[in-house]
């Protein structure tokens, strides 16, 4: 594939709604509708029974059993509503906050945070002045708080201003909601509208059906389920999932040179964000990277660090075990895709 930029394609995979993110003719992002309850989706749950020492509570839900942790002083039966915040590792609640947020392209209405601010990428005071114009304007006589994202500053004001009164109606309709049984309140975005959520870059966008054959998506899907990730001269990493943690594994090739173990674990750095996300893996991760001096750490990390910055899935650079292993903790933000894909 010779394409250059960026692309957006929505398309089905398995009858299931799919979108991919692909730049310069390699997938980027990849999110495939599955059967758990997606992130986002707002429940009115009942408290089920405290957890002992963990400072958490079960709460049952029409989808399951999910589990909110960090709470105190909840009784037995009491009503609340919740937010999904990720995927549920197999076998256990789905997680869940109780500080809700309702996300659009523009708009974040937190009614738990109260204030009105602007991502701090917004950097132009002219711009910054306008939109929080917008922002007194659209959350007038309203206690919630509101963030204006960084894809406002280029958007259409008139735009901006929609996405602020739908979300502040949205947040208003379900504060409001008292009814006294479990129900699904909010369903979470499926793939097509989180990619114009939150794939704001300038691409073009292909809708037509099979775009994702045409476009190549379908073999970078079929490459993705594989656990090698070739790193480019010879050198490798493989990428796999056990039931404790995820592990990935930098190997060298054949290149026996003194600083090729710098060379692919640099290459495993920034290759590592998008592998983990076109194989929707998170959780604990813990990579063993071919062998280099320890004074070449450093690099390693400044080189990770730069590719998660363009990560949008929360990870926590753990650091390093006492065996030289170098450890992370991902938000299980996606679904793997193995589960997904029969």
């Amino acid at each position: 594939m010779g394409m250059k930029g960026r692309q957006i394609l929505l398309d089905h995979v398995q009858g299931r709604e799919a979108a991919a993110l692909m730049v310069d003719g390699q997938l980027h992002d990849l999110l495939i509708d599955g059967d758990a309850p997606r992130p986002g989706t707002i429940y009115r749950a009942v408290t089920d029974r405290p957890v002992k020492g963990q400072g958490g509570v079960f709460l049952k839900t029409p989808d399951g059993a999910a589990y909110l942790r960090g709470v105190k002083g909840i009784d037995q039966g009491e009503m609340l509503h919740v937010q999904v915040t990720g995927y549920a590792e197999p076998g256990k609640a789905i997680p869940v906050t109780h500080k809700l947020l309702f996300k659009s392209r523009y708009a974040i209405v937190t009614p738990d945070a109260p204030g009105l601010n602007l991502s701090r990428s917004i950097r132009d005071d002219d711009v910054r002045d306008g939109l929080m114009l917008l922002a007194h304007e659209g959350m007038e006589g309203c206690e919630m708080g509101l963030i204006l994202r960084s894809a406002s500053a280029e958007a259409d004001p008139d735009e901006v201003a929609e996405d602020i009164a739908a979300m502040r109606q949205l947040a208003e309709d379900v504060t409001a909601d008292l009814v006294e049984t479990p129900a699904v309140l909010v369903a979470g975005d499926g793939p097509h509208i989180l990619a114009w959520r939150d794939w704001v870059a300038s691409a073009d966008v292909v809708t037509e059906v099979g775009c994702f054959e045409n476009h190549g998506v379908m073999e970078a899907i079929d490459a993705a389920q594989d656990p090698r990730v070739p790193l480019g001269e010879g050198s490798s990493m493989y990428v796999e999932a056990t039931r404790a943690l995820i592990a990935v594994d930098v190997n060298t090739g054949a290149d026996g040179s003194f600083s090729a173990g710098l060379k692919a674990n640099i290459a495993c750095a920034r290759a590592l964000p998008v592998a983990l996300r076109v194989r929707g893996l998170g959780g604990q991760i813990t990579v063993d990277l071919a062998p280099m001096p320890k004074k070449e750490r450093r690099a390693f990390e400044a080189s990770l660090r730069a590719a998660l910055r363009g990560d949008d899935v929360d990870t926590v650079m753990a650091g390093w075990t006492p065996l030289g292993h170098y450890e992370l903790q991902r938000k299980r933000a996606r679904l793997p895709l193995t589960e997904v894909l029969e």
